[in-house]
């Protein structure tokens, strides 16, 4: 008999207000932060042009204006919801295509504003709580203060606060990775308890193919949403042969053709990957070299305390270093307590969602490993795991024991509480946050271009330019004019500009435009991503 103890009064009104909390930070300020390289992206691919047919418009030396980018971030009627399959079959076959089909609907229907594009994520994010409580109701025999709980840490936590608000499939993926999770452990229960006869008094056999039916379509959706749920797949087959002790039993035979099945059905997308597999290298700006674990541990590091606690620490910050071990001293003992006080079927699946991130790392030199390693569909699926054997050793502790250890266990989840309202009121109100990676410095420099009398951007395509520029061109005021050119060619400046600025220029470029303007150039913005100059004196 699954435990149905009620969640304590008190605990009760808590997680309704943390939850209404989180719902109201999800849907304010929607368009307060930068639209970033990566969300341009995401437009790009639901207007259903590709990279090459920008580069062919705009990117030709001509001065535009930043409408004349407008047409490429809105749905081109002409191309249709095929042509959003084209341009990620062509050019960005690492991103499966439900997200982009599914936002293009839906900026059809309500236009494609900044607003109305995050507000789809945000109403996604919703189904992660229905989702999370099903999934601890099938992980967990324990009161119901765990499955509420997770929810309204998660509710306010922030970087789920910042993936709800973010224009990519990251959330959808997570949604999607916990159906798929919570299906399969439904079916391997009902599975176990038909073939122990554990069905109560007047309870109906369920029904095979309904049950493992669910999981084949909850994993054909995760696929299609990220190429991270192949992964997860393969965590959930290790999960499935560990806890039936490796022999083939009919759980094993039920599940390996369900999940067949849900290959097969993934089946295209896979053959257009491997089609394309030198455009997705390049596509996906990956290199082939050893993957390491040591660059990316402090990142890890930072971002397991950012789950409860983030107010835009760099890696360096001193203050940012102590916090994040004292969030990682909690995780780790959470992660024990877990493993110490749950049934063997609970904690390995938490684990292996944890310790899934790590499995690019034994790929051989290829293009997967680069790719998946700091995937944002990756973190968070560590973060689920790791959120939930947090919300457990809270949910088990703060109302268990002597009065002095529930006090204790009280304070702490208050504080907890406290670290995410305060990150969370921070973050909603600020211009740009961590997550906007090589955008994050944009609000500043569309300001100092801003600035000018009659300014002109020249920038070309390469790197993390393209995406950028297209950046900018959300930020910049209407007087602000690009001038954007193919690879490395000299533009033919015109008369009449009274600051002239070059984005992230490379140094023969830069020579090169010196040379022949007879001038020179200063920086006036620098971050850890990119440089703007500006030319001195042209002539």
């Amino acid at each position: 008999m699954r435990n149905l103890t009620p969640v304590p009064s008190w605990l009760r009104f808590l997680i309704i207000f943390l939850l209404a909390m989180g719902i109201l930070f999800r849907f304010v300020n929607l368009e307060g932060k930068v639209y970033s390289h990566d969300e341009t992206y995401t437009s790009l691919r639901i207007s259903g042009y590709t990279v090459d047919e920008v580069k062919q418009e705009i990117f030709n030396g001509r001065v535009i204006s930043r409408e004349s980018f407008a047409r490429f971030q809105r749905p081109n009627l002409e191309k249709g919801f095929s042509g959003t399959i084209m341009s990620l079959a062509t050019e960005d076959p690492q991103h499966p295509p439900l997200y982009y089909l599914i936002a293009r609907l839906w900026v059809q229907i309500f236009g494609n504003s900044v607003v109305v594009i995050r507000s789809l994520s945000a109403l996604i994010s919703l189904l992660v709580f229905p989702c999370i409580y099903w999934l601890c109701r099938e992980l967990f025999n324990v009161p119901l203060s765990v499955p509420w709980l997770a929810i309204a840490l998660m509710a306010i936590s922030p970087i789920h606060l910042l993936y709800a608000q973010e224009a990519q499939a990251s959330i959808l993926s997570l949604v999607t990775i916990i159906l798929c999770s919570a299906s399969l452990l439904q079916a391997m229960r009902l599975e176990s308890k038909e073939h122990n006869q554990e069905l109560a008094p007047g309870q109906q056999i369920p029904d095979r193919f309904a049950i493992w039916g669910i999981y084949v379509v909850t994993l054909v959706l995760s696929l299609y949403t990220s190429l991270w749920s192949i992964f997860v797949a393969v965590a959930q087959a290790l999960y499935v042969i560990t806890t039936t002790k490796f022999q083939i039993s009919e759980t094993v035979r039920a599940y390996l053709i369900a999940s067949s099945l849900g290959f097969l059905a993934f089946l295209p997308w896979i053959m257009i990957v491997v089609a394309n597999f030198l455009r997705f290298l390049i596509s996906a700006d990956v290199i082939t070299t050893e993957t390491s674990l040591m660059p990316l541990i402090p990142v890890w590091r930072m971002q397991v305390s950012r789950l409860f606690f983030d107010l835009d620490f760099s890696l360096d910050d001193p203050l940012g270093y102590l916090i994040s071990l004292i969030f990682l001293t909690l995780v780790g003992y959470a992660i024990y307590f877990l493993c110490r006080t749950t049934n063997y079927k609970s904690w390995l699946f938490m684990i292996l969602l944890i310790i899934i991130k790590f499995i690019p790392i034994m790929l051989p030199n290829l293009f997967l490993g680069g790719i998946f390693l700091n995937s944002q569909e990756n973190l968070i699926l560590a973060y689920l795991g790791i959120q939930l054997a947090v919300a457990y050793l809270l949910a088990t502790q703060i109302y268990n024991g002597i009065v002095l250890r529930r006090r204790i266990w009280q304070v702490l989840l208050v504080l907890i509480i406290v670290c995410g309202l305060i990150s969370s009121r921070v973050s909603y109100a600020s211009e740009t946050w961590w997550n906007k990676g090589v955008s994050y410095g944009n609000p500043q420099v569309a300001k100092i271009i801003n600035q000018g009398e009659q300014p002109l951007l020249i920038s070309d395509a390469e790197g993390i330019n393209y995406g950028n520029v297209f950046s900018l061109s959300y930020l910049v005021q209407p007087k602000v004019r690009f001038q954007l050119v193919k690879g490395q060619d000299i533009p033919d400046i015109p008369i009449g500009f009274t600051d002239i600025f070059i984005l992230n220029p490379s140094d023969i470029w830069r020579s090169n435009l010196e040379t022949r303007y007879k001038s020179t150039t200063n920086v006036v913005y620098s971050d850890n991503y990119y440089l703007l100059w500006k030319l001195v004196n042209p002539t």
